[in-house]
């Protein structure tokens, strides 16, 4: 049975499905969840910012935003009897996949249940996805969930 769970959020309605998911698991096993959110200064700065001016002023409300994302997260499965523990990272240059992988595996969960998008083909090229990466280089097993499909 799992006994740790890392949990990647980014304020999407994918990582929302994926603590729910969690959440469920936890409570099923009796495990902790862990809830990482990484601040990615590549998504962040547009290249008119000078480095200087990410630092003084852009970075500080990230990381304001990712702490309150993980507040929020964590108060919610704390109400439902769930053992949480938060960690806030930046990216530095690294890609989120890569660091998702190392905390997994230096804090010793079991399983990551992480939100994805689902995109397919050139979207896919184009974009890339963190899930699938985390999900090809991760030695920790992966759950991924993402929303249902809409038919009709």
């Amino acid at each position: 049975m799992y006994k740790k769970l890392l949990v990647p959020l980014d304020g999407s309605p994918t990582s929302r499905l994926a603590l729910a998911e969690a959440a469920m698991v936890a409570r099923l096993c009796g495990a902790r969840i862990e809830l990482l959110h990484v601040v990615n200064e590549l998504d962040h700065v547009s290249g008119r910012e000078t480095p200087a001016v990410y630092i003084r002023e852009i970075r500080p409300m990230f990381l304001k935003a990712g702490q309150e994302l993980l507040d929020a997260a964590r108060a919610e499965l704390a109400a439902e009897g769930i053992e949480v523990e938060v960690s806030l990272q930046e990216s530095k240059g690294a890609r989120v996949s890569e660091m998702i992988v190392d905390r997994a595996v230096q804090g010793g969960a079991d399983l990551i249940v992480l939100g994805t998008h689902g995109r397919r083909g050139v979207n896919r090229v184009l974009i890339g996805s963190d899930a699938e990466q985390v999900s090809r280089t991760s030695p920790v097993p992966v759950m991924l969930v993402r929303q249902a499909r809409k038919t009709g």
